[in-house]
């Protein structure tokens, strides 16, 4: 059983710019706004651009015909991530794949008949899941340069006690023996 959404009016829509779609499809027919297409990217690279649309085609499509809805959903995704270059868009792809097979799978495990079918969508589940936020950690990182910050908000020094202001680094190499 689909579920039909009831889209509601939004409030003064006549005040507010509408973002623009990255992508229209009509039938087979696809329209690229290229435009947009690089800002929501990060790259103004025409043959990345092309093909990272045409796989969230298939990602937000059932069977052989293109999804309009489906795609504008997962290209929305992407898009609110805010890729900064070509491999945070990528990342960005995947992880709205990853979104749509985890609902997929959250769908099926709230509809099993039998525990075969339960424990393999639940199986299913649990690592799109773990995958997902896996990705969420290695965008960060990415982001980061793989840094860490670590913030004190708060020190107490006791009489006697010493405190060291400024940065402290361990190198991790040892005492440099063998």
């Amino acid at each position: 059983m689909t579920a039909k959404a009831e889209v509601l009016p939004k409030p003064d829509s006549a005040s507010q710019a509408k973002p623009s779609r990255l992508l229209k499809i009509k039938g087979s027919s696809v329209t690229i706004d290229h435009t947009a297409a690089q800002k929501a990217f990060g790259s103004s690279d025409e043959d990345f651009i092309n093909a990272l649309l045409r796989q969230l085609v298939n990602v937000g499509s059932h069977g052989k015909t293109p999804d309009d809805q489906g795609t504008a959903f997962v290209a929305s995704i992407v898009k609110g991530i805010e890729p900064q270059d070509q491999i945070e868009a990528m990342l960005a792809s995947q992880m709205a794949a990853v979104h749509i097979a985890t609902m997929t799978f959250a769908h099926r495990l709230a509809h099993c008949e039998t525990i075969p079918q339960q424990d393999s969508a639940e199986r299913a589940f649990n690592k799109l899941t773990r995958t997902f936020a896996a990705q969420v950690e290695a965008l960060k990182k990415y982001r980061t340069g793989g840094q860490q910050l670590v913030t004190v908000k708060h020190v107490t020094v006791n009489e006697g006690g010493q405190a060291i202001v400024g940065n402290v680094s361990h190198g991790g190499q040892g005492d440099g023996k063998k």
